[in-house]
């Protein structure tokens, strides 16, 4: 796991994703969602063990970015692929749903 900010997210994010996906989770310390959904992707990423990067972007410290990537609600996730957003969802998912949703980016 990777911290990346308005500075680092070009590097650590879109650059890191023309290699290998980049599962972005976007946050907040005051979001107790967020808090329930990072372990699930945390899980996944030891899981999947060097198959994807997951990259947390607090959007309360990074705000450019998060304007950018138009977040609006929180946790909100977006997979990166060749330097480009290809994936997202919205809000806390179970497990299952977040083994699908990479199923479809991750082989």
């Amino acid at each position: 796991m990777i911290e990346a900010n308005d500075t680092t997210f070009q590097k650590e994010v879109l650059e890191k994703s023309k290699e290998v996906p980049v599962l972005v989770d976007f946050w907040a310390s005051w979001c107790m969602p967020c808090r329930m959904l990072a372990p699930i992707l945390e899980k996944a990423e030891k899981e999947h063990a060097g198959k994807f990067i997951l990259a947390k972007v607090n959007t309360d410290e990074s705000q450019e970015i998060s304007s950018r990537y138009g977040i609006m609600s929180i946790p909100s996730v977006k997979l990166f692929k060749g330097g480009e957003m290809v994936d997202e969802f919205v809000g806390v998912v179970p497990e299952q749903v977040l083994k699908t949703f990479l199923s479809k980016h991750i082989s």
